[in-house]
Parts: C-alpha cells; sequence; structure tokens
C-alpha cells in the first residue's frame, strides 16, 4: 500500500466525518421541526437556525462522493452498484428536504406548508436511517463474489444490526440537532430543547452498549484489531456522557461538540474495522475488495492531492467564515435559505 493510498482512504473518512458532523445537525433540526415546535412561529424559529447553512453542508457528501469515485473507482462500482437501492431512497429523501424549504417559503396557507414540513421531517429522518443501515450493514459484510459483485437479499441489507446502527444514527442526529437548537436560539424552544435531550440521553447509552455488543458478535473488527476499536468505543461513550453532562450543566457548546464527536466516532469506528479493505466479503475473505486494488493510479492520486491541498483552505475558510456570520441567536425566525 502506498502513502497516496492510505492518505486517501483517511480522506474519505474525513469528508465523511465532515458530513456527518455538518449535516447531522441538519437532519436533527429537520426533525425536530415536528417534533420540538409547537405552532408556526416555533417552526420558524427552528428551520431559521439552518436556513443559511444547511445547503453548504450537504457539500461534504457531494465532495465524499467524488473523491471516492476518483480516488478508489472499484470501490464507488461496487458500493453504488450493491447499495443502488438504499442510495436512490438517500438520493430521494435529500431531494426531499433541498425542496422542502423553498416550497414551504413559497405557500400562503398553513396546509401548504404544514406539508412541505412532513416533507422535511421525513427527508430528514429516513436520510440518517438509511446511511445507518448502509454502513453498519457494509462493515457486516455482504455476499460479494470474486467479479465484485454483490448479489444480496433483503435480509442482508436489513437485519437486526443494521437497524440497530440505523436507530443510532437517526437518534444521535436528533439529540445533535437538540444541541443546535439549544446554541442558536432562545426562548421556550432553546428549553424545551434542553428537555428532550435529557430524555433522550438514556436511550442513546442503551443503544451504544446494544450495538457495541452486535459490532462484537456480528462482524470482526474485535478479531482484526481487537484494541483501537475498544479504545474507539470508549471514546465514543465518553463522549455521549460529556455531551449529556454539557446538557444538564447547560453547556451547549460543550454537548453540541460531544454530539458531533459521537458521531465523528463512529466514522473512525467503521472506518478502523475496514482497514486494510474497502468493501467484505461474508462469502470468502479472499474476495475482499482492499485499498491496494481498489485505488485509482499513483498518477491521478497524485494530481488529485495537489488539487485539494490548493482548493481546501479556501473551501474551509468559507464555511467558518459563514458560521461566522450567522453566529447570532434566533429568537423568532423567518427562513432565508
Amino acid at each position: 500500500m502506498t502513502f497516496l493510498q492510505l492518505l486517501w482512504f483517511l480522506l474519505i473518512a474525513v469528508l465523511f466525518i465532515g458530513f456527518f458532523f455538518l449535516e447531522g445537525f441538519d437532519f436533527g433540526v429537520g426533525m425536530a421541526t415536528k417534533l420540538l415546535a409547537k405552532n408556526r412561529q416555533e417552526r420558524e424559529q427552528v428551520m431559521g437556525t439552518i436556513g443559511p447553512v444547511w445547503d453548504a453542508n450537504e457539500v461534504w457528501l457531494i465532495t465524499a462522493g467524488g473523491a471516492l469515485f476518483a480516488s478508489f473507482p472499484e470501490w464507488y462500482a461496487t458500493l453504488f452498484s450493491g447499495y443502488y437501492i438504499p442510495l436512490f431512497l438517500i438520493l430521494f429523501g435529500l431531494i426531499l428536504r433541498g425542496v422542502s424549504f423553498e416550497f414551504r417559503d413559497h405557500m400562503e396557507s398553513d396546509r401548504g406548508r404544514n406539508i412541505w414540513e412532513w416533507a422535511l421531517f421525513i427527508g430528514s429522518s429516513i436520510t440518517p436511517f438509511l446511511f445507518g443501515l448502509m454502513f453498519t450493514s457494509m462493515v457486516q459484510g455482504m455476499p460479494m463474489k470474486a467479479d465484485k459483485n454483490i448479489y444480496a437479499g433483503f435480509g442482508d441489507y436489513v437485519n437486526l444490526f443494521s437497524i440497530v446502527g440505523a436507530v443510532a444514527v437517526t437518534l444521535i442526529c436528533f439529540i445533535h440537532g437538540l444541541n443546535y437548537i439549544r446554541l442558536k436560539t432562545d426562548g421556550p424552544i432553546r428549553h424545551r430543547a434542553a428537555m428532550y435531550a435529557k430524555r433522550l440521553y438514556p436511550v442513546l447509552f442503551v443503544g451504544l452498549v446494544v450495538f457495541a455488543g452486535l459490532l462484537w458478535k456480528d462482524t470482526d473488527f474485535f478479531d482484526k484489531r481487537p484494541i483501537s476499536t475498544l479504545l474507539i468505543l470508549v471514546v465514543i461513550v465518553l463522549a455521549a456522557v460529556v455531551a449529556a453532562l454539557g446538557t444538564f450543566k447547560e453547556k451547549e457548546l460543550l454537548s453540541f461538540i460531544a454530539t458531533g464527536a459521537v458521531l465523528a466516532g463512529i466514522v473512525v469506528l467503521l472506518f478502523n474495522g475496514l482497514f486494510p479493505r474497502v468493501m467484505i466479503s461474508s462469502i470468502d475473505s479472499a474476495y475482499d475488495l482492499l485499498i491496494v486494488n481498489a485505488s485509482s493510479s499513483p498518477y491521478t492520486l497524485k494530481i488529485m492531492t495537489i488539487v485539494t491541498a490548493c482548493l481546501l483552505p479556501f473551501v474551509l475558510a468559507y464555511q467558518a467564515w459563514s458560521y461566522f456570520i450567522f453566529a447570532k441567536r434566533l429568537k423568532t425566525g423567518k427562513i432565508k435559505g
């Protein structure tokens, strides 16, 4: 394995970390429009927290997909063909979220607004659920043969481990969104978000324990990388504890960063367990797709590295500036997205 192959494997992980950290609270806020807000004014306030940033946050996913296609075409081909239906539904959820902002803002009647608020809720719920389902079933291993095609049935995608992973990711995104709402709003909605989060942390802790048990039972992570897997799980649990303490002690930024760290830790956990593989075959380990034979040519990786090094600082600076500009709390909201 070359340095550039390892570098781009790590960069793909970093891009997904950025996506789940940033888009994770977008999903949570989208769910909160119906689960947290009680009236039209509060829904405006909740949606206003992500109005200026949600579309920029989704760029992390687009970049991750593009980088995956360019740096690991074999991985891209196997993943996107084997998970065609889940990825199609994810795309549907993302589109539904996107159009809901614009269409809702042009509705004059409460009924029309309500329809598109439900569209936002549905899109924000099914997208993290399907991502969790996809990634957990992927690390569990799929029936992949020597031709690197996946020959899977319904039970390979939907099983106890993948459902627990999907629910866990959705729940963490919702709590992450509640912490973002606490950070960005004032008034009753802020206090209600804290109350909801406090009630959900015990459920999260139970879910993490169940997830860890199924990870030990249904994957080879503890056989291949026992020490690093255990350490990452400990960090994830500690981050969840810090998030809970931050909520109970009204440390809003701390709890927001901590729930983001939980999402980032899950991505690190999955990529750590995959390495040096990118796809795992449940038929025979000889059919596993490895980093070394899934990557592009050295020249392609070199050009991508140079372009990324030149452009990435500007992208990060722009996104940081946008968050700085919209850093104030919202008391009432008219969303402008």
